[in-house]
């Protein structure tokens, strides 16, 4: 039975049930159409225009509202949807709760009153995202995409094609998805009314494209485009509008083939002339075309291509590296390898090239919203990937970005959920660098990239490992000043037996790296200290010998090095993307989820990471690398231990 939703009715009302509402509620009555689809109280035309596109392929409507549900057969008072997901295809089920008032359906209604299918399809949609609130305010291609799991391509009015309509045309042939609208510059104007009847900052469907030959000049032939409004009211006024004299010029069978009929429907024609398109072109801002995938539609006829599918995430202070203008950051977003391994079977001006889409989108923006998730201004750039570098699969540095320019790039940097762009680029090896425009901004992403004939692309994680030099010996010769501070200030502490604790070693190595004034460190802390036993302890006492604290001096004045390099403004700290850097110097390949921990570990709200810190994530490296080998007897890369042996190891680190 169908109830109301949340919305509020009279105290002195009952909930009514869904015969106070109608008759006879079926799910779908006499098959699902576009005219099933009109909007209500919500702001969610673009997801209805996306409904509406939707019902002219029942192979792709059916797999998002699954057939044979019904309020009699098998009734259990919920039904279920299909979306695809970044992804996946995942099934959604809800309750037939839908909000009402004074037994009115407050959102999505179908023409038809005791039809219900594209008012459960709304809140199942809703709740993918979690509430109808979210649903306020979108782009159709975002409804496009969850409905086929398809790639969505932009065309700009002012910059179309002058292969417009065979695009348009050939799109709904093969089964494509699209929508159009007209951009409003003021906010304050949206979804506000036009002269000629239109609809600004509102999105349409395109539910037709034909040509048809008109009566009295059979030579001449006027292009029409079918549109919906989802309102399912508010038409075009003008040329071949529903009442129009223009009708008369043209058929009974063409008016047919364009179910043309005068009704306040929300559908109407606005023609395409012959040559410029000037009445579309001249009104509507953008047309938006969903391109099918091979897992969206399984038909020989329409268009396959190869997609290969990466998931990712830009993480503060580590992988978000913001885009090309940040130069000191941007290499440290995620990279993903593209390798064109074959070119088009028809090339255009006998150019020997592969043809792609690049589709980088942003993950549960919408759903996060309620919490202040607004979609970031997103983009990718690609660089060509030199040939002695093809099958090395290391993570690009710095300076390759300094000194290389891109290859190709997004037109620009924009906040929506998807942004697409078709490249042509010659056979060979790529790099796809995805980001925010601003570095910081930390979420998660899909990047997929389609093209008719094969590719491949992954993400390039460097290979884990580290270097083990063997410490220097103690020079034989005269000991330098340095070294006889050292010995005296460790006697001191360390007393006749020779051993320091974590205390006492706390104490040596602060009284030492007192005197480096360029240091700019409050000194080391009693757990880094400990941890450092817990490196050099060779013979398992808890405490160092002296030739034990030589060789962790040793590795500490390397290591300052190292952190006074990258500490270029000598404030004491490094930040947390040269930390990467600096890591590599010291002898360690980490890949990105290592570079995560170690800056939520050891880097402070600032992004920084200071000596003491910088130090014990070292010696941890160092620590957890020796102990891996330890127990990789094989070297395989493998090993097995027993919770015994994982805590002794843990625990001692």
């Amino acid at each position: 039975m169908i109830f109301t939703g949340p919305y509020p009715q009279p105290s002195n009302q009952a909930k009514p049930s869904y015969r106070d509402i109608c008759e006879n509620p079926q799910f779908i009555v006499g098959g699902a159409s576009r005219t099933d689809i009109c909007q209500g109280d919500l702001g969610d035309c673009w997801l209805l225009a996306a409904i509406a596109c939707l019902t002219l392929n029942e192979k792709l409507l059916y797999r998002v509202v699954p057939q044979e549900q019904s309020f009699t057969d098998n009734y259990a008072g919920i039904f279920h949807f299909q979306f695809w997901r970044y992804g996946d295809w995942v099934d959604v089920v809800i309750d037939d709760r839908i909000p009402t008032f004074n037994n009115q359906l407050v959102f999505t209604k179908s023409a038809e009153r005791n039809e219900f299918w594209s008012a459960l399809l709304e809140k199942a949609y809703a709740k993918l995202h979690g509430s109808y609130e979210a649903l306020k305010g979108g782009n159709t291609t975002e409804a496009m995409e969850d409905f086929t799991g398809g790639v969505t391509e932009f065309y700009e009015m002012k910059e179309a094609p002058k292969e417009l309509y065979k695009i348009m045309k050939k799109a709904l042939e093969r089964g494509s998805l699209m929508g159009c609208s007209i951009d409003s510059l003021v906010p304050a104007r949206f979804e506000t009314r036009t002269v000629t009847g239109l609809v600004k900052g509102h999105a349409y469907s395109v539910t037709a494209v034909e040509e048809c030959k008109q009566s009295q000049h059979k030579e001449t032939k006027v292009r029409l485009v079918r549109l919906r409004n989802p309102w399912g009211q508010v038409e075009w006024n003008g040329p071949w509008s529903d009442n129009s004299k223009e009708w008369t010029s043209i058929s009974k069978a063409e008016k047919e083939k364009l179910q043309h009929q005068n009704a306040e429907d929300g559908e109407f024609c606005p023609t395409l002339f012959q040559d410029v398109f000037e009445d579309f072109k001249k009104n509507y801002t953008k047309i938006e075309i969903c391109n099918l995938t091979p897992d969206a539609l399984e038909d020989d006829k329409i268009h396959k291509w190869t997609v290969s599918v990466n998931e990712g995430r830009w993480v503060r202070g580590c992988s978000a590296g913001g885009c090309r203008n940040y130069p000191d950051t941007f290499w440290t977003n995620p990279q993903y390898r593209l390798r064109l391994l074959e070119e088009d079977d028809d090339p255009e001006d006998n150019e020997v090239a592969c043809t792609f889409v690049v589709a980088l989108m942003q993950k549960n923006r919408r759903k996060e919203r309620k919490m202040g998730a607004n979609l970031f201004t997103i983009g990718f750039a690609i660089y060509e990937v030199p040939k002695e570098m093809h099958g090395n699969k290391q993570h690009m540095q710095k300076d390759f970005f300094l000194f290389n320019s891109s290859k190709a790039r997004c037109k620009s940097y924009i906040n929506l959920r998807e942004v697409t762009q078709r490249f042509r680029l010659s056979p060979g090896e790529y790099v796809i660098i995805p980001s925010t425009y601003e570095p910081h901004q930390e979420g998660e992403f899909i990047l997929r990239v389609f093209s008719e004939k094969r590719n491949t692309s992954e993400e390039i994680e460097n290979r884990i490992e580290a270097d083990h030099p063997v410490p220097a010996p103690a020079s034989a010769g005269e000991e330098s000043e340095e070294d006889k501070q050292f010995r005296t200030i460790f006697q001191q502490i360390a007393g006749d037996d020779m051993e320091i604790t974590a205390n006492e070693l706390k104490n040596v190595l602060n009284r030492v790296v007192s005197k480096h004034k360029d240091l700019n460190t409050e000194g080391f802390s009693l757990e880094s200290c400990r941890s450092m036993i817990a490196l050099m302890d060779t013979d398992g006492t808890g405490r160092l010998n002296l030739q034990e604290f030589r060789h962790l001096w040793n590795k500490i004045k390397q290591w300052q090095g190292i952190f006074k390099h990258y500490d270029t403004e000598q404030k004491g700290s490094i930040n947390s993307y040269e930390m990467r850097n600096a890591v590599n110097d010291a002898g360690f390949r980490l890949n990105n989820q290592l570079y995560d921990i170690i800056t939520m570990r050891y880097a402070n709200e600032n992004m920084n990471i200071d000596f003491d810190s910088f130090v014990s994530c070292l010696v941890r490296l160092e620590g957890m690398f020796r102990a891996f080998q330890a127990f990789d007897q094989d070297g395989d890369g493998m090993i097995r231990l027993s919770v015994l042996e994982w805590l002794q190891l843990t625990m001692y680190a």
